[in-house]
């Protein structure tokens, strides 16, 4: 029998949380895994020394569900195994890190440009930049903060105006700024892979004149059955990237041609199973068991 912490944050408290969290412990039942759920706050480290505050006896892995860095280094500087380690956690939480880290792979991506550096006193508004940017990307065009999720950071300008003024409101964080891809205006796919292999897909669509297609800005979603092609995309990035699981989002190219949108490697997957009735919690179990023999 395997003991395995479940790490989670300590102040993320919705039920949309908990759901996942009980799901994935859910899925250890009869299987050679006993799964305990850890806060970030319950394991609270010594940075003099790196050992943890309060827990003595460590477990075999580490399920690492959060996006804390720091503790999820601090865990595998102790010798613990981390599903998703913290390496590919920090590549997919920053989405420049994760265009940089698949650049050369022939990985079909929006045209990007990652947004110099600046600070939040004097903003992203400089001639220079606007002119060169606009230059070669045009309109419409894409910004992303380089962290957020949901979609919640993602916005559309539609001419220089809108691009003054979406700048001026994320003052001083990272962006990058991408081609808008128009054959997949308000829909794309998102595929959660697991340990190589696509475990399940969904289709995502927003007919309320949203160009995102995320269930939370609105959109809906059906069962998709994806093409070869957009499967071994979606497997190949995890395989760059480093991930046991992740939930790939891609857009359609022309002719359906699979182009990277982003990578989660803590993707929800309630949506998911609401849609197609695949629990990925099972599959990410799994796949710990099989990794730990």
């Amino acid at each position: 029998m395997k003991k395995g912490w479940l790490v989670v944050n300590h102040f993320l408290n919705s039920e949309k949380f908990f759901d996942i969290y009980d799901r994935l412990c859910k899925s250890c039942k009869d299987t050679d895994i006993v799964l305990e759920k850890k806060t970030s706050a319950e394991l609270m480290f010594n940075a003099v020394d790196n050992t943890l505050l309060f827990e003595k006896n460590l477990p075999d892995f580490v399920l690492f569900w959060d996006k804390d860095l720091y503790l999820a280094q601090s865990l595998e500087s102790m010798g613990l195994r981390l599903f998703n380690t913290s390496r590919a956690i920090a590549l997919c939480d920053d989405k420049a890190l994760t265009h940089m880290a698949l650049c050369g792979h022939n990985i079909k991506m929006p045209k990007t440009i990652i947004a110099p550096k600046t600070y939040p006193r004097y903003g992203y508004i400089d001639k220079f930049f606007i002119e060169k940017a606009i230059e070669e990307l045009g309109f419409p065009m894409v910004i992303k903060e380089c962290r957020g999720s949901f979609g919640a950071q993602v916005y559309l300008a539609k001419n220089e105006q809108d691009f003054t003024r979406i700048l001026e409101s994320v003052s001083g964080r990272p962006i990058l700024l991408q081609e808008f891809v128009s054959s997949s205006y308000a829909h794309d796919i998102r595929i959660n892979v697991v340990g190589k292999r696509a475990v399940a897909t969904m289709y995502r669509y927003n007919e309320n004149g949203d160009f995102r297609a995320n269930i939370t800005n609105g959109g809906s979603m059906k069962p998709y059955e994806p093409s070869q092609k957009q499967v071994d995309v979606a497997i190949k990035v995890c395989e760059i990237l480093g991930l046991d699981f992740a939930g790939v989002d891609l857009l359609f190219g022309e002719d359906d041609e699979p182009i990277l949108c982003e990578v989660n490697s803590n993707a929800h997957f309630k949506n998911i199973y609401d849609c197609t009735g695949i629990n990925v919690a099972d599959a990410i179990i799994e796949h710990i068991s099989e990794a730990l023999k």
